[in-house]
């Protein structure tokens, strides 16, 4: 399988993800300002999982990218990808109705988890398809941001039910620092 089917199907993936997320915020039943003051949970939700998924997306098209092949442990690994992302719509949702309430902020911060563990698995299975010797495992160099995204989500996982401005920060933390753009991998094809 070439990469452009792998990354179509995982782009269409990615778009009924965001699609889903829309569609479950519901209209507010009045015209004026106060009528979505209750909604603003389900909003503020829906923003952080939007820029979660967007920077899932930009990263995912840079790493295939520079991928060399596409194998069959690489398909199940963005499958696995995949299957986390589409979670987000869920725990989004749940978050935003019950106003960041300790168990769904915690499930919320295990999907973040989770994602970032099956996306690193998913680096890991492109870099065995190099052989090791894949522009991947050149540009992920010490890959600081992906080995602290994890510790800071398991954190933010054990703060919810303390004080759990704490874990909504932390998550916020997380995605500001990813938004920056990661130029690795730029920087290695641009080399090569």
């Amino acid at each position: 399988m070439g990469k452009g089917r792998l990354e179509a199907f995982s782009d269409g993936v990615i778009a009924i993800i965001i699609t889903i997320m829309v569609l479950e915020m519901k209209v507010p039943h009045g015209a004026d300002l106060d009528a979505l003051m209750p909604l603003l949970p389900v909003l503020v939700s829906y923003i952080l999982s939007f820029i979660y998924v967007g920077i899932y997306w930009n990263n995912h098209h840079h790493l295939l990218h520079a991928a060399g092949k596409v194998t069959g442990g690489v398909l199940w690994a963005n499958l696995h990808l995949l299957f986390w992302l589409s979670l987000f719509p869920f725990v989004t949702g749940w978050v935003g109705e019950n106003h960041f309430a300790a168990v769904p902020l915690a499930l919320y911060g295990g999907v973040l988890l989770m994602a970032a563990v099956a996306y690193y698995i998913l680096q890991q299975a492109i870099i065995a398809a190099g052989h090791g010797d894949s522009l991947v495992a050149k540009a992920l160099g010490s890959d600081w941001k992906g080995k602290l995204s994890p510790l800071v989500y398991l954190a933010a996982i054990g703060s919810t039910f303390f004080m759990p401005w704490i874990a909504e920060a932390l998550y916020v933390m997380v995605a500001l620092i990813w938004l920056v753009p990661d130029r690795r991998i730029e920087k290695v094809i641009t080399a090569k």
